[in-house]
């Protein structure tokens, strides 16, 4: 199956990782859903992601000593592969599994995904539970030195023909629920994996597994977008994420601080060659509105108005997917104008390239390539009020760009361009970004 065909724009959805870390549950995840058909689908935004630990027992309730509690109780069929916890998740009773909420987010015109992390549970491997298709006990397949530094749950799966029957067994699962998205966790970089015997770390230790779960989703006929995390990717395996998934994280977790957000500016230089339609480089969940429930820090997001903006303008511009962590249905007009505005969204699909980046400022362009319109960003990353200019002709030679009128897409207002170089005075961590009709 070509993933380009079913992924030729960035993802675009809601996950609910910033809000409820791993508490949310069936009634929550509807509540999202409904919000999302009703006020974002129309602009392009359609995933709804259930994140970590929908399978685990009153996961959250030792938050104040762990995120994961070790040895928790974990929902699972007799093939060890996990299951949604019936108490969060009544509708996945009797062996139901997601298929009836995904059913009610396919009912929406909205797609269905989940978090997975890396591998087989534990508590399996202990049993010795068959792996569907096989002979095999889950012991027999999993990696004993293979596990996640913050998540207790999960062994890895050795690369046999046993570990992929297993992988292949999964998505036969996920795809009969009606699963649309998977966001799979410690495989996209499990650098820093400290189960591993000394000496013996490989930089991309995931790789094995990314690839059986690519054969997995590839043999299960079901069109399904394949997310990697944590970040940050390494820039030298770029052609096997590229090869094998939709998104790979470029960074660690994000988060609601400026360092976090002037940091990525290197990040998307760094990636801004291997964006294409079906791979895309992940900035990262934008955490806006109402985030932190679920750490026992609810909040309003720390970044202000501008910086939003200047997020919103560098996700766009570079291409990156977006996935809210927001609790929707407290969603406030001011954030709802960031995620529905037409113009800035519109970037998404566009090719783009950074022109000039320091500790002051960055540039950023863009060209539609089916409608030749061209965007231009100015971004004032300093603590201090500051002038960003360009030279029309020097730096980007566009034909006919100083004749143009430009639209200043977040204002909506309409500007000459002026001959030689354009200038605009920003405040701090502030952006502008323009749209240049094409040449005619």
């Amino acid at each position: 199956m070509n993933k380009n065909h079913f992924t030729p724009r960035p993802p675009m959805g809601w996950n609910s990782y910033d809000y409820y870390d791993t508490t949310v549950n069936e009634e929550q995840i509807k509540a999202n859903a409904l919000w999302m058909a009703n006020h974002l689908k129309p602009f392009g935004w359609e995933y709804v992601v259930v994140d970590i630990q929908w399978y685990a027992s009153r996961p959250g309730s030792m938050r104040d000593q762990y995120q994961y509690i070790p040895f928790s109780h974990l929902e699972m069929d007799e093939y060890s592969r996990l299951l949604p916890d019936p108490e969060r998740f009544p509708s996945s009773a009797d062996g139901k599994g997601f298929g009836p909420l995904a059913d009610f987010v396919h009912s929406l015109g909205l797609k269905f995904g989940i978090h997975i992390m890396r591998g087989i549970p534990r508590l399996a491997a202990h049993l010795h539970q068959p792996v569907k298709g096989t002979d095999a006990a889950a012991d027999q397949i999993a990696d004993a030195y293979s596990i996640c530094g913050w998540n207790p749950d999960m062994y890895g799966v050795k690369d046999t023909p046993e570990g992929q029957a297993y992988y292949d067994s999964l998505l036969e699962l996920y795809a009969s629920w009606g699963v649309d998205f998977i966001k799979c966790d410690n495989i996209c970089n499990t650098n820093n994996n400290p189960g591993l015997p000394a000496g013996s770390a490989d930089p991309a230790s995931g790789k094995a597994e990314i690839r059986m779960l690519a054969n997995a989703i590839r043999r299960c006929g079901r069109p399904i977008v394949l997310s990697l995390s944590p970040g940050p990717a390494l820039i030298d395996q770029a052609w096997f994420y590229e090869k094998h998934a939709n998104m790979w994280r470029i960074t660690d977790d994000f988060w609601d601080e400026w360092h976090f957000l002037k940091d990525m500016f290197s990040r998307c230089q760094l990636w801004q060659d291997h964006v294409s339609p079906g791979c895309y480089p992940d900035c990262d969940m934008l955490p806006l509105g109402r985030i932190g429930k679920g750490f026992g820090q609810e909040r309003f997001t720390r970044l202000t108005f501008a910086e939003q903006r200047t997020m919103m303008t560098l996700w766009c511009i570079f291409g990156s997917p977006l996935m809210l962590g927001a609790e929707l249905t407290m969603m406030d007009e001011q954030t709802l104008s960031l995620l529905t505005n037409q113009k800035i969204l519109d970037m998404l699909p566009c090719p783009a390239r950074q022109q000039r980046l320091d500790e002051n400022e960055a540039v950023w362009t863009a060209v539609n390539p089916e409608t030749g319109c061209r965007y231009l960003a100015f971004f004032n990353l300093s603590d201090a009020e500051r002038e960003v200019s360009l030279d029309w002709v020097e730096e980007l030679d566009w034909e006919n760009a100083a004749a143009c009128k430009l639209l200043d897409l977040w204002d909506g207002r309409e500007e000459a361009a002026c001959e030689g170089r354009i200038s605009r005075r920003l405040a701090p961590h502030t952006c502008v970004v323009w749209e240049i009709p094409s040449p005619q």
